[in-house]
């Protein structure tokens, strides 16, 4: 099968997406398909081009973030009527959406943290939220941009000072506990993972994401077994209310203490470097890496 590998992008998750990527046509080549690297850059013409010269029977998408993981380059491929893995163009652009996220899953009965959309303005002004609260983009993923804010924390003025992702941010109540995540593939959930940061990172933050050392995956969870079984019921709900395809990731906070399971995002693009949190619940389940790219062409194929 011939597949084009979209992979870089203009996001700051670009060396995340290079990685990913660099690790997917590794893997397609291995199962026997004609692989194409594109390194999709600020000139949209020339990844067109590119594309158009491949002339692939399926794109694997391996971009991340704005541009790559919210409708637009999903619009590009369905211009070109090029069959592309992962989620189409309402689920990708909704999912990157966070306040948009939060009503969908609120209206199909799934759990989210309280809290709002603001603007830089009102977080200018005042605390949105009690104390304490977390502040993050609309529309960025692997936590850039997130701050939280603390019980006698003056940074909100600064931090609303030197916002740089618009004019808006969302706030939600911070949940304390654990940071646990469900991957799922076309319609099975697949396994929940505690993800347990380093000593040294403040939460579950970009550098604790990638940096080496700078977190610990546990899968499955050791979590009661009704605790991981309600995880994996959301994370299908949540994929399917969102209108998800192939592969998505549900991120969670769970408060042990009271029980409280709340979902944080939904991952259409979830990250795919070998050691990425959807390969090691895929491994956990019998999937290689390999295998997992593989069904991912052939599941946007057979679409």
């Amino acid at each position: 099968m011939k597949v084009a590998v979209l992979l870089g992008g203009t996001s700051s998750e670009r060396p995340v997406s290079l990685v990913s990527g660099e690790a997917a046509i590794e893997a397609l080549r291995e199962k026997g398909h004609d692989v194409t690297p594109i390194d999709v850059g600020p000139d949209i013409a020339t990844t067109i081009a590119s594309l158009k010269a491949a002339a692939p029977d399926v794109v694997f998408n391996a971009l991340h973030g704005p541009r790559g993981e919210d409708g637009a380059i999903q619009g590009v491929l369905e211009w070109l009527d090029l069959p592309y893995t992962h989620s189409g163009i309402r689920a990708s652009a909704v999912a990157m959406d966070k306040g948009a996220t939060r009503i969908l899953l609120a209206a199909a009965g799934l759990p989210v943290a309280q809290g709002r959309v603001v603007t830089v303005e009102e977080l200018a002004e005042a605390d949105p939220l009690p104390t304490p609260y977390v502040i993050k983009p609309v529309a960025e993923g692997s936590s850039v941009g997130v701050e939280i804010v603390r019980t006698g924390d003056n940074r909100r003025a600064e931090i609303a000072r030197t916002w740089r992702f618009g004019k808006d941010a969302l706030v939600e109540s911070f949940i304390p506990g654990r940071e646990l995540t469900a991957g799922v593939m076309g319609d099975r959930a697949l396994a929940v993972t505690d993800i347990l940061p380093s000593e040294t990172a403040a939460f579950y933050d970009f550098e604790a994401k990638y940096k080496a050392g700078g977190s610990r995956h546990v899968v499955p969870a050791e979590l009661p077994q009704a605790v991981t079984d309600r995880a994996l019921d959301y994370a299908l709900r949540a994929h399917q209310t969102l209108g998800c395809q192939g592969a998505s990731r549900t991120d969670f906070r769970y408060d042990e203490d009271t029980d409280t399971l709340v979902i944080l995002e939904v991952n259409t693009q979830p990250g795919m470097t070998p050691t990425s949190l959807l390969p090691e619940q895929a491994a956990y389940c019998g999937i290689s890496y390999p295998e997992l790219c593989d069904w991912m062409v052939r599941e946007a194929l057979a679409r």
